[in-house]
């Protein structure tokens, strides 16, 4: 026969409650810093791969710095100064001789009232659009306003601007209205 008996001053307690609540919460515990951890090692990985790429673009840009004062350099020599004053003013002759002097001209003649005559033109290429500075002759004040009328309803000309007016007393050949103005010439 077996006899059970507890010889103990306290009686036996369980602690398997707190046991499994320990595990449970080291369990979460761990789990937690396994992904926190996992995520600090990504977080390390980009920021190395982010330092590296910048590098690189500082590296990149000192020596793009350094390409650029070289050929400032190289430009600013009066040799090549010269061959590139040179380009600016035969590019400008290329430019004048491809203005379409014959459709100004053109577009001027459906312009143009009894009376009135082009006394000087002087284009000038700013940007995309051409600016005109013309000198008309007129035997008289309505010719010089009939022109001006004319310029404002052509869709060739806008911006038209009086620059200046004389008037001359001479010889009855002459033009008694001479009108500078200025206008943009858009059928370039």
């Amino acid at each position: 026969m077996n006899i059970r008996l507890n010889l103990a001053t306290a009686p036996l307690e369980s602690n398997r409650r707190f046991a499994v609540g320990a595990v449970a919460v080291g369990a979460v515990g761990l789990v937690a810093m396994l992904l926190l951890s996992w995520h600090v090692y990504g977080v390390w990985r980009a920021d190395k791969v982010f330092r590296a790429r910048q590098a690189q673009l500082a590296a990149d840009t000192d020596r793009l710095r350094a390409e650029r004062r070289d050929l400032d350099l190289f430009f600013n020599q009066p040799d090549n100064i010269q061959r590139r004053d040179l380009a600016a003013f035969l590019n400008g002759l290329i430019v004048q001789r491809a203005f379409p002097w014959t459709k100004i001209f053109a577009d001027l003649e459906h312009s143009l009232p009894d009376g009135v005559r082009v006394v000087s033109i002087e284009p000038q290429l700013k940007g995309d659009h051409v600016e005109l500075r013309l000198t008309v002759g007129a035997s008289s004040d309505e010719g010089g306003l009939k022109f001006l009328r004319a310029l404002e309803d052509s869709t060739e000309f806008s911006e038209i601007e009086v620059l200046n007016e004389a008037r001359s007393s001479g010889n009855a050949d002459a033009d008694r209205v001479l009108v500078a103005l200025q206008a943009r010439y858009s059928g370039y």
